[in-house]
């Protein structure tokens, strides 16, 4: 797994998003995650949908993933 394929990933799954991604062990990852559909919704339920984007290479392939969820206001 690598940091591109991630990024593709999550912003294929929440369309409109920009993910900033970076891991260098090729399981460890931190993204940066901008989506309008973060708007009203608390941390965890943000987090959740990135790793929805995921799906079963969370806990596999990516042991670990430190996100930072953003709405586009928030990142400005």
């Amino acid at each position: 797994m690598n940091a591109d394929t991630i990024r593709t990933l999550i912003e294929t799954g929440l369309p409109g998003a920009r993910a900033d991604v970076r891991g260098d062990d090729g399981v460890h990852f931190e993204a940066t995650v901008v989506a309008e559909a973060f708007r009203g919704k608390l941390p965890l339920a943000r987090h959740r949908m990135v790793y929805a984007t995921l799906g079963e290479r969370m806990g596999g392939e990516i042991h670990a993933l430190a996100l930072k969820t953003l709405t586009p206001d928030e990142a400005a």
